[in-house]
């Protein structure tokens, strides 16, 4: 069955199905050939229970925010107001890059749409300024990955709700690893365009009054994001409802330091729509393709399997790990989240590991996922807002972060505080 259901994957993913049908084929074929019973006719049960579940509605609240905040202006704001606090570092700009994807990644909640929101405003200074299109574009594909990590994160909200983990507490865990992962792309920037000046481009200094004065473009972000998460954790609201806070916030940053307008706001709700859209298909497919394969037993034949292997739970965790890598390559990231999570979570959780714990490597492994080729969405992303060249370029940039993204990855297991000490510290 694991066989059937790896090969029947990429199969339909290579003919440019929709994910979301995929998932729904694949469960169809499971009931098929693998299961006694006609699972199908709890398919609309399924649909509507998973549907229904409140947690999700948060979702489109995040999305909606993270598309005022682009439309409005205001991302091109704290681009801006980045550039002149960091731009004197080796690198310079591309330093910018990560920091405008790591604010924006704590209101946004999605990948893609970071990626996309500093690539709109960033790529046209790259030829202007002399930049190395490899390194500046790889850092904009890399940065914008960091939406899925730091709160509020959308595939944290699906992990939390597939698995039953605490949403808040899978938060505060992505936190750390989040800003560590933001300061490692800073550092081998650094390190690179010290190596090679070349490649960083023309290094800027701005007067002090000047930098004070762009402040006031960072500060509504952060009061943002001090808002959504402040509220949960000090029980003032549930994640939809500080999400539901968060687009009120957003639509005052907007009036204040952006531009309202009737088209802006229509074109936010219609990017909404669709991008929901795209995620509530793929969850409601996932959530049948799960309910068959366990159904089926999966669950029993992969358990079996890595038994099998006669494996220490630390080399089990390292089978899993090459696992999400080697898939990464072939399988979009949310897709790959939910078909997965309900298979291995289960088997993590029995060799005694923390689920808020896997969740967080889980997700360093998604973000690995959305910068490798061939299926890596960042790097299309990145790519469509470049006015020319090669998709090589952004693909060779990404490397340096890729190799940043394996050395956290080898820091959570080695040291798996980095994702639970905030969440023990802090009770929501």
């Amino acid at each position: 069955m694991i066989t059937y259901v790896s090969i029947g994957l990429l199969a339909l993913l290579s003919l440019s199905i929709p994910v979301g049908i995929v998932l729904f084929l694949l469960g169809f074929g499971v009931d098929s050939f693998f299961s006694a019973f006609p699972l199908i006719r709890g398919l609309g049960n399924m649909v509507w229970s998973t549907s229904n579940n409140a947690t999700l509605i948060a979702i489109p609240f995040f999305v909606l925010l993270g598309e005022i905040l682009v439309r409005s202006g205001v991302a091109a704001k704290t681009y801006a107001a980045l550039d002149r606090w960091i731009s004197w570092l080796p690198g310079g700009l591309v330093h910018a890059n990560v920091a405008t994807a790591t604010m924006f990644s704590a209101t946004s909640g999605s990948s893609v749409a970071t990626a996309a929101t500093v690539a709109t405003v960033a790529m046209p200074q790259a030829e202007k300024l002399g930049y190395d299109p490899k390194l500046f574009s790889g850092a904009i594909a890399a940065g914008g990955t960091l939406g899925i990590m730091i709160p509020p994160s959308i595939n944290l909200i699906v992990y939390g709700f597939l698995t039953q983990t605490s949403i808040p507490q899978l938060f505060l865990a992505g936190l750390v690893p989040g800003i560590g992962l933001a300061i490692g792309f800073i550092i081998i920037t650094a390190l690179i365009c010290t190596v090679r000046p070349e490649l960083g481009g023309e290094r800027r200094v701005f007067a002090l009054p000047e930098m004070l004065g762009a402040l006031v473009h960072l500060v509504p972000i952060i009061l943002l994001f001090t808002v959504i998460i402040g509220t949960i954790y000090k029980g003032w609201a549930t994640p939809t409802e500080a999400a539901a806070v968060g687009v009120a916030g957003a639509i005052a940053i907007a009036a204040v330091f952006g531009g309202i307008s009737l088209s802006m706001f229509t074109e936010s709700i219609l990017g909404t729509i669709k991008i929901t859209s795209m995620i509530m298909l793929v969850v409601l497919g996932a959530s049948f393709l799960n309910f068959t394969l366990a159904s089926a037993g999966l669950g029993n034949e992969l358990r079996a399997f890595l038994d099998g292997l006669g494996l220490s739970p630390l080399m089990t965790i390292l089978v899993i790990v090459g696992i999400y890598i080697v898939l990464g390559f072939f399988i979009e990231t949310l897709s790959l989240m939910v078909v997965t999570i309900p298979i291995i979570v289960p088997l993590v959780v029995e060799l005694g590991y923390d689920p808020i714990w896997f969740g967080i490597l889980m997700i360093v492994l998604i973000e690995m996922a959305l910068i490798t080729p061939p299926v890596g969405l960042n790097l299309y992303v990145v790519q469509g807002a470049r006015e020319g060249g090669r998709m090589s370029e952004v693909m060779l940039g990404a490397i340096p972060f890729v190799i940043a993204m394996l050395l956290m990855v080898v820091a959570l297991i080695a040291v798996p505080g980095i994702a639970l000490w905030l969440p023990g510290a802090v009770q929501p």
